[in-house]
């Protein structure tokens, strides 16, 4: 019968380590991606949300310039109206036609600058939404983040101490984080003590 060589206990220890350190290396190259991919969707929601904020800013600004221009119209044909109570009756025919031309064209173009006004209005107040939504998922990403980067360094350590209840810690840390970032993305639901 052949003889059977049995690996000596130092060398399966050994091997058993190697085999632990190189599970917790590629858990931890996993977790530096979904850190990056977290960095990315964090990143973007901060832009957007100071976009939206910015293009919101704009058109209340416009809005405001609209409700400026509407007031002077509306100011202009109440002066018209009054001189017209006041003097209609001693009006030359030709500059009574005027005087209410001019009083009509005062009605349409007031009339106008409120009409949009009101679309001006709208749009600066879906732009808003829009800043309020990715706030919230940026909020979303930046805990995500931290607590990938907690997993990252928990995982490094477990590699140091040959630690498997720090590696089972980082893996539950990464997964509250990898959800968040799902949130962040999706904004599936909202954490109350956050908003």
């Amino acid at each position: 019968m052949p003889e059977v060589e049995l690996p000596k206990t130092d060398e399966l220890e050994e091997m058993r380590g190697k085999a632990f350190t190189r599970r917790v290396a590629l858990t931890t190259a996993i977790f530096a991606v979904l850190l990056a991919v977290t960095s990315l969707g964090g990143n973007n929601a901060t832009k957007e949300m100071l976009l939206a904020q910015q293009q919101s800013s704009d058109q209340w600004a416009f809005y405001q310039s609209k409700v400026v221009r509407e007031h002077l119209y509306r100011i202009q044909k109440m002066r018209i109206e009054t001189d017209l109570l006041e003097r209609k009756e001693a009006m030359k025919p030709g500059v009574r036609e005027q005087y209410e031309s001019m009083l009509k064209k005062m009605n349409d173009e007031e009339a106008r600058y409120g009409k949009e006004k009101k679309e001006i209005e709208k749009d600066a107040k879906d732009l808003e939404r829009e800043r309020d939504i990715n706030r919230s998922k940026d909020l979303y990403f930046d805990f995500a983040e931290v607590l990938l980067q907690i997993a990252i360094v928990m995982a490094s350590i477990s590699i140091l101490a040959v630690s498997r209840p720090l590696f089972y810690f980082s893996i539950t840390v990464a997964s509250i984080g990898t959800i968040l970032t799902l949130n962040g993305y999706l904004l599936l639901f909202q954490i109350p003590f956050v908003h």
